[in-house]
């Protein structure tokens, strides 16, 4: 059993102000493994006054000493790799293939801002102007319960680049995690106050971040929903915000597709990280052409795909992060049977030989139109749509009529037609076959997706603001 009664302040840990506790679960037992002491508004009051105490000399460090903070910080986090996959299974019910690659995208996203930082220059000359990149001042970053190492690693890489202090408010449902790589980013020794780190309930600590007169900028990545009560909180002091939000990407499985390949990769990007995931393809849109033959295909492939304890070996599906999730999750299977869809596969229950734990069963519907709610909203579990379409047109009309707009995916024999297919789509990211993840590109969605993005160059200049001086 585990006590994380901690928070991290002004380079220590510390009791926090605040009282309230919440119990912590492993999702594939549905035991309590923990209890965290959540931090108030009293506690990020402190976390905001430390990082803007350190805001003016961290401001003017030099390119090389930010290099050496980020890479001091990868060697901390890999130091700890073994534990920190081990806590993300217990504490998220993670599977293995998701934990590894989670905790090695963690640590390898501060050498990717390395990379990006030594090729970028701060000041340049634009006409007759010096045009200076300066950091925002104090950033607040929100960070869900889906990915805790990578979104915080993430923020906190972009932050220590363009010289700007931070305040960190992970998902209370993660503390355990968050609580062994807080230790881990201790260990790498940057000064006090450059970040900091207090748990704490999204309506307490966050909405007290969201509208501190001394923060400049925010990054959150959640829910839509959240996504705007926060956007409307940093409109009063005319705060910066990137924020990353839902959604429900279409997967389009074009006429040429070979689908020996293309199931199996259509089926990976839609139950990825169990469908706890706003860049899963959720929305298979299928050829009528070929449509008996896909879903077929479908069904056999979804029979072999395990969902199970996420310490077996071949698991693929792990539990839903808390019984809400779980309830959530098969709300929404039963309003799919509701609207009409056919159950192609899985269904409500938890799947065959697994009587606890917040397991579900891979799922997916057939005889699904984009007008269902099924197909419109963000399930955030492993439930997938089939929704036929006639020609390439209508197609290209069905996945771009979303409210969302984050990743998309496109499978096809001929990369230029499935390139051609992928120009016509509204969405931050397209993924053509499988394509792997490229760090240092752009991330980010279009329409209520979000604003702003994340990695890169692009996410480095999320933090900075442009100073012109005229002489």
């Amino acid at each position: 059993m585990r006590s994380i009664d901690k928070i991290y302040i002004n380079g220590a840990f510390v009791a926090p102000h605040g009282e309230e506790t919440a119990d912590l679960f492993n999702p594939a037992t549905e035991m309590k493994i923990g209890q965290v002491r959540l931090g108030d508004a009293t506690d990020a009051d402190a976390a905001v006054a430390a990082a803007k105490q350190a805001f003016p000399a961290f401001s003017r460090t030099t390119k090389a000493e930010r290099i050496a903070f980020l890479k001091r910080l990868h060697a901390a986090v890999s130091a700890r790799a073994d534990e920190l996959a081990r806590v993300m299974v217990e504490e998220y019910g993670a599977p293995r293939y998701f934990v590894g690659f989670s905790v090695a995208n963690a640590a390898s996203v501060f050498l990717d801002m390395v990379e990006t930082l030594e090729a970028y220059d701060f000041t340049r000359t634009i006409g007759r102007a010096e045009v200076e990149m300066r950091p925002h001042g104090v950033v607040v970053a929100i960070t869900p319960w889906n990915s805790n190492y990578g979104f915080i690693c993430t923020k906190l890489a972009m932050a220590i680049a363009a010289g700007c202090t931070i305040v960190l408010k992970p998902s209370e449902m993660s503390a355990i995690q968050t609580q062994v790589l807080t230790e881990c980013l201790h260990a790498a020794g940057l000064p006090a106050g450059v970040f900091n780190i207090v748990n704490g309930r999204g309506d307490v600590v966050g909405a007290t971040l969201s509208s501190h007169p001394d923060v400049a900028k925010i990054s959150f990545t959640g829910s839509t929903g959240v996504g705007r009560s926060i956007l409307l909180a940093a409109a009063q002091t005319m705060k910066r915000v990137t924020l990353e939000l839902g959604g429900k990407g279409p997967n389009v499985i074009l006429e040429d597709a070979d689908l020996d390949a293309a199931i199996p990769t259509a089926l990976m990007s839609g139950f990825m990280n169990s469908g706890q995931a706003c860049i899963a393809g959720t929305r298979i849109l299928a050829p009528e052409s070929r449509l008996p033959e896909i879903l077929e295909r479908l069904k056999t492939a979804v029979a072999a795909i395990k969902a199970g304890d996420p310490n077996e070996p071949g698991v693929q599906i792990g539990p839903m992060v808390s019984q809400k999730q779980y309830e959530r999750v098969q709300g929404y299977i039963r309003l799919g049977l509701e609207e009409g869809a056919d159950l192609l596969a899985g269904g409500e229950g938890r799947p065959a030989g697994l009587e606890r734990g917040w397991f579900v069963q891979p799922t997916i519907f057939s005889g699904v139109t984009n007008q269902m709610r099924i197909a419109r909203e963000e399930i955030f579990g492993p439930v997938l749509c089939v929704i036929p379409y006639r020609d390439e047109a209508e197609a290209v009309a069905i996945a771009n009529d979303t409210s969302y707009g984050l990743q998309a995916y496109v499978l096809s024999s001929d990369a230029d037609r499935a390139r051609a297919f992928a120009d016509q789509l509204d969405s931050g990211r397209v993924v053509i076959n499988g394509a792997p993840h490229e760090p240092l590109a752009p991330f980010g969605g279009f329409k209520q997706s979000g604003i702003g993005r994340e990695y890169g160059v692009f996410g480095l200049e999320a933090y900075l603001e442009p100073r012109a001086v005229l002489a």
